[in-house]
């Protein structure tokens, strides 16, 4: 998301970043290409002329002609507007109700509701370890209630059963009580959508909320229509009482205006964004962690996150006692690319660490890579993982038919792990991972100073270059062979 207008700024304030002292024109000069790279990121234009000129404003004061990196002060400037413009904190649920605590969701068809109805049920009761049932209220949408069980079924969450011929707000009424009766923490409303926002459909929420008192009213939107899902926010914010919005496909969104517009245009919080189609793939909105994306800074505490989420910690234990002894063999670099897989590959993560976006070898890896690596430790036999050093000539031609791949990317395949296992051995010569820690602070994190997140502690050796001795800028060593070239 927001790779567009990331690419623009990065090349605004790459040029500013490296002169010792900045004039005035010249910083008015870069804030009318940041206007600019918003107008083209479908930013709606009262938001970004607003932001360009509070921005300048601060940006041509003393403290920043002043400064002694005045690209760098910009830059922080620019970001601390971004993160206001998104809402400054993170907007959680408000379920601080007497059991159940309804949440309604409301959003035109096609918007990509019911799935994201399902998603943050499944977020509920796994992360937050609530009870939760869902009610489909869509009598209109053919096969729109089976959709939602079945859907049910696939996050491990209960279902309304269907009872054919009831209205929306008899559904919505039935359902509370059946929350209510069986000790439901919260329920699940997905209401009917329309193609646009029209008097009969604004009539139908109002009847199932003032039938359900919810305690949250969340607008789905699909952050793909740009301007047209800021539109129909405010469309619905002008008859429904929101509390919140959850835009839908992000990942697909390289633009964002979406995002950028939605707070200072409809008042409301961005309190969700879908990321895929997945029944996982939603996460809360972070304005500051947003903020440091689109300015190429990197969103390490969502990193850490989503690693303490897929990251098997037995596993990677495991696999830091047998790097703490020099030794690395071919199952465990499946298992380090088990791991990037889980986390979304390498692409996903190079967004996340700062200073690694563009950075030509996690732009030219080809994310295929991965499950061609795979294809050829899995044609292997235990005993050759385990010593890949008795792999000779007849076994890699095998092992290359078995994984459809050829003999020269299996050779690749075993320079990786010679170089790997070249820097277990260094390490083991320098102390382990606990000298090693010890040299940047104590084991408290990385380098970086006071506040950086422990990743070693949360990628105890999982991840090449995150807690482990891979190569700099976190692949594996050897890894940009791999490449679509």
């Amino acid at each position: 998301m927001f790779d567009s207008l990331s690419d623009r700024l990065s090349g605004v304030f790459d040029k500013l970043r490296g002169r010792g002292a900045l004039s005035e024109t010249e910083v008015r000069a870069a804030m009318r290409e940041v206007r600019v790279a918003l107008l083209e990121a479908d930013v709606a234009l009262p938001v970004a002329r607003e932001f360009v000129e509070e921005v300048t404003e601060r940006a041509v004061g003393e403290e920043v002609v002043r400064s002694v990196t005045p690209g760098q002060m910009v830059v922080k400037i620019v970001n601390d507007a971004l993160v206001e413009l998104l809402g400054s904190t993170n907007a959680e649920l408000d379920l601080n109700t007497s059991p159940p605590a309804v949440v309604m969701m409301v959003g035109l068809q096609g918007s990509g509701k019911t799935t994201t109805t399902a998603k943050l049920a499944k977020r509920l009761k796994e992360k937050d370890r609530k009870k939760v049932m869902m009610a489909s209220l869509d009598v209109a949408r053919p096969a729109a209630q089976e959709q939602l069980a079945v859907l049910g079924r696939q996050a491990g969450v209960d279902t309304l059963p269907i009872v054919a011929g009831q209205s929306p707000t008899d559904i919505a009424k039935r359902a509370l009580e059946s929350a209510r009766l069986q000790g439901y923490d919260v329920l699940m409303l997905d209401t009917a959508g329309r193609l646009h926002v029209d008097q009969q459909l604004m009539d139908e929420m109002n009847a199932i909320a003032a039938a359900s008192k919810p305690a949250e009213t969340l607008l789905v939107v699909d952050s793909l229509t740009g301007q047209d899902a800021v539109n129909v926010a405010k469309g619905f914010g002008a008859e429904v009482e929101l509390s919140g919005v959850i835009l839908t496909r992000m990942d697909g969104d390289a633009r964002g205006g979406a995002a950028l517009s939605m707070r200072k245009v409809t008042g409301k919080p961005i309190k969700f964004a879908g990321t895929g189609e997945g029944l996982d793939a939603i996460e809360p909105f972070h304005p500051d962690r947003v903020a440091g994306r689109i300015l190429g800074m990197g969103d390490v505490v969502s990193l850490v996150e989503k690693a303490a989420e897929t990251v098997k910690m037995e596993d990677a234990e495991r696999l830091a006692k047998k790097m703490e002894k020099g030794k690395f063999d071919l199952d465990d670099l499946a298992l380090q690319i088990k791991q990037m897989q889980a986390m979304g590959g390498v692409g996903a993560l190079a967004k996340m660490m700062p200073g690694m976006k563009g950075m030509k070898a996690a732009g030219d890896v080809d994310e295929k890579a991965l499950t061609r690596l795979e294809a050829m430790m899995s044609s292997m036999t235990p005993g050759e993982r385990a010593k890949p050093k008795i792999i000779n000539a007849k076994r890699k031609i095998r092992i290359a038919k078995g994984s459809g791949t050829t003999v020269q990317d299996v050779n690749k395949l075993l320079k990786m792990h010679q170089q790997m296992e070249s820097a277990m051995k260094k390490l083991k010569k320098m102390g382990g991972f606990g000298k090693l820690a010890a040299m940047f602070g104590g084991g408290k994190g990385l380098p970086g100073g006071d506040g950086m997140p422990d990743l070693g502690g949360a990628l105890p050796g999982g991840l090449p270059g995150l807690g482990g001795p891979g190569a700099p800028g976190g692949l594996p060593p050897g890894f940009d062979k791999f490449s679509k070239k």
